[in-house]
This record gives C-alpha cells, sequence and structure tokens, in this order.
C-alpha cells in the first residue's frame, strides 16, 4: 500500500485531492489529507469573517469523502524527511508517508517590530479572522481601527470595516506612495478615490516602529485606537524553515521542473510554500495543484512523466465592499460592479467545487 500525504486543505491541497480523486485512486493507494481544521477555509473570504459581514459557515466548505481518503486533524510539530513521519502537538500518532505534499500557506510577517505579534489582529486563518471580528464587533461607537499593510488583504478588510462599521474611524497605514503597489495606477487611483469619498484616512510612506496594546508609532507619532490589524506582509509556514531543502530569497522551497523537491523527489509542493515567479495567490495554489497531482498520478501509475507547462493566471480581483471592486481580468485593468460580480462568481464556484 502506497501513502500518500497531504499537508494543508487549503486551495492547492484540494487541487491535488481532487485530481486523484477524479482520475481514480486505485486500491494499492491511500491518501490522508491533514488540516488543523474539519473543512476547507475559504481563505480569500476571511476579511468579511473580520468585519463580521459574513457568517462563519459561508467560509468554509466540507471536505469530499472516499473510501481510500482519510482526514486527519491537528497541528502539526514536525515534518520529518528522514523517517518520512508527521508528528503532531495534539496526538500522539505520527502519520507515515511515501510520497508528500505539502501545502501549508503562510503566516503574517511581523518583520520583527516590536508588540506586533502581541497586539495586532490576523487573516490569516479562520481562527484569527473571527478574533478580529470580535475586536472589530466589540469597538465602542466611533472607535478607532488601524490596518497596517494596504496590499489586497489590507484594502479588503479596510472596506469591508467602514462598510459594516460606519461610525468607525479608520485608518490605513500604506508603507509605499500609493496602495496596491502589485496593481497598476488605474487601480491605485481608482481604490484611493474610494477610501476619500468613504472617509478612510490613507497614510503613506508609513514605518511602524512599534506597536502597542492601544495604539501604534508610526514615524514618531503614536496613534491611540480600539483594534489593529496586520495585513503587512507574510511568509512561508514556519515549518518550512527546518526542512533540509534549498529555498529561496523569501525562504520558499525551490522545485524542479515536476513540482517536485529536487533532492526529495516523493515531495511535492504548492502554494505559498513553493517558489514561484507569481505573486501567492489562491488561484496561483490551486493551478500548482493540478499540476502536482497530474504529476503524482503518472508517478504511481508508471505513465510518462509529462512536465507541466507554464502556468496561465486569469487575473486577480479584489472587493470595496458589497458593491464595488477592482481588478485585472485577462491582463486588462477593471473597476466597479463587474469585478466585484466577477469575484462573487468565482467564490460560488469555489463552494460548489
Amino acid at each position: 500500500m502506497r501513502k500518500i500525504v497531504i499537508l494543508g486543505g487549503g486551495y492547492g491541497g484540494m487541487k491535488v485531492l481532487q485530481t486523484l480523486m477524479e482520475t481514480g485512486i486505485s486500491g494499492s493507494i491511500h491518501v490522508t489529507l491533514i488540516d488543523r481544521n474539519p473543512y476547507h477555509s475559504l481563505k480569500t473570504e476571511f476579511y468579511t469573517l473580520a468585519a463580521g459581514t459574513s457568517a462563519d459557515k459561508e467560509v468554509r466548505v466540507a471536505f469530499p469523502t472516499h473510501d481510500q481518503v482519510d482526514m486527519v486533524y491537528g497541528e502539526i510539530a514536525k515534518i520529518d524527511t528522514e523517517s518520512q513521519q508527521i508528528s503532531f502537538h495534539d496526538r500522539s500518532e505520527s502519520v507515515p508517508y511515501d510520497y508528500l505534499v505539502i501545502g501549508l500557506g503562510c503566516e503574517d510577517n511581523y518583520h520583527g517590530i516590536s508588540g506586533a505579534e502581541e497586539y495586532t489582529q490576523s487573516v490569516q486563518t479562520i481562527s484569527k479572522a473571527r478574533h478580529a471580528g470580535l475586536a472589530v464587533g466589540d469597538a465602542g461607537a466611533y472607535g478607532k481601527v488601524s490596518v497596517v499593510g494596504a496590499g489586497l488583504s489590507g484594502i479588503e478588510v479596510a472596506s469591508e470595516i467602514r462598510e459594516s462599521r460606519p461610525d468607525l474611524n479608520i485608518r490605513l497605514l500604506d508603507r509605499g506612495a500609493s496602495v496596491l503597489s502589485a496593481f497598476d495606477s488605474k487601480v491605485q487611483e481608482y481604490v484611493e478615490e474610494w477610501f476619500r469619498k468613504n472617509d478612510v484616512e490613507v497614510l503613506h510612506h508609513a514605518n511602524v516602529e512599534y506597536v502597542e496594546k492601544d495604539g501604534v508609532c508610526n514615524n514618531g507619532v503614536c496613534f491611540v485606537n480600539d483594534v489593529t490589524i496586520w495585513t503587512a506582509g507574510v511568509r512561508p509556514n514556519h515549518l518550512i524553515a527546518d526542512l533540509p531543502f534549498e529555498k529561496d530569497a523569501h525562504g520558499k522551497v525551490i522545485l524542479n521542473d515536476f513540482c517536485q523537491v529536487p533532492s526529495h523527489t516523493n515531495i511535492y509542493v504548492v502554494g505559498d510554500c513553493a517558489s514561484s515567479n507569481y505573486s501567492p495567490n489562491a488561484q496561483l495554489a490551486g493551478k500548482q495543484g493540478e499540476q502536482v497531482g497530474d504529476v503524482l498520478v503518472a508517478v504511481l501509475y508508471n505513465r510518462v512523466l509529462q512536465k507541466p507547462g507554464p502556468i496561465k493566471l486569469k487575473g486577480q480581483l479584489g472587493s470595496l465592499g458589497k458593491s464595488d471592486g477592482f481588478g485585472n481580468m485577462y491582463k486588462q485593468s477593471v473597476t466597479g460592479l463587474l469585478p466585484r460580480l466577477a469575484k462573487s462568481g468565482v467564490l460560488w464556484l469555489n463552494r460548489r467545487h
């Protein structure tokens, strides 16, 4: 019996599992999916939990069932590549593997800033997003909320909170000269104007020096606020740092042309833990998962191993509340209701799948 273990039930891990199930899992193969939660979380929607505009059940989907697929739920303590075992913090039994897919995602990067980890809210896990939602919901009338980071996550969090709590004073701290540095000037200007119209203060060239329980110190000025939400960068899951693999400058695992770790070709990596020329996002993780699934099927059934072709992404979408948005679709910048409707359509497809 050959054992396949998938670490993480995110977008990449789910695509690997889906591909294996669609191609048929023979009687000589057993798959184990390991995740901290007993459901797939729609991470692209966690900002709605932080703002209180979505119910918890709307951002999670049940894992698929199959006679030869087991689910193990727990916090991973170590990936032992020598003994080919996965051990846990909260359970004594380890899980062995013959083939391993690592799709553990990312976590906040606090860049060594004092107090950032202790005193800020996060949207990197469903549990943390819930906690952020409680903090925002409990803020008193006309309370102050600071969002650190003006990338896609920060923009969506700040705009959704504005729509959810019109009374709150919201400040967005942007390290650059304009929000959304990954998008073109048309999108940047549109989003900046949205914030002006909706009374969200944007501070450019921010340099957060430290964070306290009730405030943020930026460029020598300390802002007192009720809630601070951190969206100022991510890094691969901390377990990746301990693996004996070659990594890029961002700490992501460098892979060969078949999505395998060159020194351990029975190990595959997808999503935020895999080195890539693209910026990390759910669509990329899903595409990588499809590639890994195809390669695994070829390896398992002794088929000709085909080098995966280049990944083609359709674009990236973001929301500004429930009826406005932005993005690039097939290399064209779009703003307004259309990208917001498209984002809702993508969410609908993810829930169905």
